[in-house]
C-alpha cells in the first residue's frame, strides 16, 4: 500500500468517526429536546412567564400542575389581566393545555381550557370539567391525540339600546367633594349577552366622568351623575354611548332624594349589596338603583356613591363587537356569578 492510499483511508476513518460522534450529539439533543418536562419545573416555568410579563407581573396568580396540565387560581383585576395570564400559561414549552379558573374582582366567571395551539382562544370548560374545578379536583390530562382546535369563528353581535350594564365602581364619591370632571373607573359584574355570544364579559374595566353639584355652594339641590364613556375588552378599548347615573338631594329642609331615571325614593345605602366586597358588610338598605347616600345639613342635602355600589348603566346608543365568546349554559354547581 502506497503512503498516498495509506493517508486517504486514514482520513476516511477519521472523517466516518467525526461522523459518527456528530450523529451521536444530534440523536442525544433530539432526545433532550423530547424529553417532557416534569411538574414542578414546569410550574416555575410558567411562574416565571407571567412575572416577565409587565401587564399581569403584580396580578395574585397561583400556579398549579398536572401532568402538563396548568391550573391558574386566584383573583386579578380585570377580564383582560385573565386572559392575559392564560395566553402566557398556554405559550411555556411543555405546557399541554391551561385551565383558567381565575376569578375576576371578585366575581367568579365559567373557567376556560387554553390550547398551546391557540392561545387566543380558550375553549369553554365542560360541565364535568367545571365541577372538577369546583370541587378542587386535579383535571385528567388531555388526551395525547387530542384534535388540532377548529379554526374561530368571529361574529359581530350588537348590543341594543336599553341594554342593562351593571358595573362595580372601585372610588367613593361625594357631591361636597367631587370635582365636576373627575373620573371614574368600575368592573362590569357580569357577562352581558347577545345572540347567544358574550358581547361583553364580567369583569371588563369600563371608565368614564363624574358631574357634581354641591348643596353649599349651588342654588338648589346637590347632584352626583356618572357618565360611562368606554370599556376595555381583551385590552381594546371600545367607546360607549350611555345614559347617565344620577342622584340628586333635596334643597334645604327636605329629607328624600330622587333617583334621576329610575323614579325611585333611596334612603342610606353602602354599595356592594350586588356585587359582594367590603361595601356589602356597612350596607344600611337597598333602594332601587343601589348605592346613593343621603347627609342632611343646614345647606341642603349632600349625596355620595360610595366604593362598590353597583349602577346600572343603560346604553344609549347600539355597541357591536366581534367576538367568538359563546355564552355557557349556567349548569356548574359552585361557579354562578355573585
Amino acid at each position: 500500500m502506497t503512503k498516498s492510499t495509506l493517508s486517504r483511508s486514514t482520513t476516511l476513518t477519521r472523517d466516518a468517526r467525526n461522523l459518527l460522534a456528530a450523529c451521536s450529539l444530534t440523536l442525544l439533543s433530539l432526545t433532550a429536546c423530547n424529553k417532557a418536562v416534569d411538574d414542578a419545573t414546569l410550574a416555575t416555568n410558567v411562574k416565571s412567564a407571567l412575572a416577565a410579563d409587565a401587564s399581569v407581573a403584580q396580578q395574585p396568580v397561583q400556579v398549579a400542575v398536572a401532568s402538563g396540565v396548568v391550573t391558574l387560581s386566584g383573583n386579578v383585576s380585570d377580564e383582560t389581566a385573565s386572559a392575559v395570564s392564560a395566553q402566557d400559561a398556554a405559550k411555556v414549552k411543555g405546557v399541554k393545555e391551561v385551565v383558567n379558573a381565575l376569578t375576576v374582582a371578585g366575581i367568579a366567571v365559567t373557567p376556560t381550557v387554553t390550547s398551546p395551539a391557540a392561545p387566543a382562544a380558550p375553549r369553554q370548560t365542560t360541565h364535568e370539567e367545571r365541577v372538577a374545578i369546583a370541587q378542587g379536583r386535579t383535571l385528567p390530562p388531555p388526551p395525547p391525540s387530542a384534535p388540532a382546535p377548529p379554526p374561530v369563528v368571529f361574529h359581530d353581535v350588537t348590543l341594543q339600546p336599553g341594554t342593562d350594564i351593571p358595573v362595580r365602581i372601585t372610588e367613593s364619591f361625594d357631591s361636597q367633594t367631587t370635582e365636576p370632571g373627575t373620573p371614574f373607573s368600575g368592573i362590569v359584574t357580569r357577562d352581558i349577552v347577545a345572540d347567544g355570544y358574550v358581547a361583553i364579559p364580567a369583569g371588563s374595566a369600563v371608565s368614564g366622568s363624574v358631574d357634581a353639584k354641591d348643596a353649599t355652594h349651588f342654588k338648589g339641590s346637590s347632584m352626583l351623575s356618572l357618565q360611562l364613556t368606554s370599556l376595555r375588552r381583551h385590552g381594546n378599548l371600545i367607546s360607549v354611548s350611555a345614559d347617565p347615573y344620577t342622584v340628586e338631594g333635596k334643597g334645604r329642609g327636605a329629607n328624600t332624594a330622587e333617583k334621576i331615571g329610575g323614579g325611585a325614593a333611596i334612603g342610606a345605602v353602602l354599595g356592594g349589596i350586588f356585587g359582594g366586597g367590603k361595601g356589602a358588610a356597612i350596607g344600611a338598605g337597598a333602594g332601587a338603583g343601589g348605592g346613593a347616600i343621603l347627609q342632611g345639613t343646614t345647606h341642603g342635602q349632600q349625596v355620595q356613591i360610595p366604593s362598590e355600589t353597583v349602577v346600572r348603566f343603560h346604553l344609549a346608543a347600539p355597541l357591536t363587537v366581534h367576538t367568538a365568546e359563546l355564552a355557557s349554559e349556567p349548569d356548574s354547581p359552585g361557579l354562578q356569578q355573585r
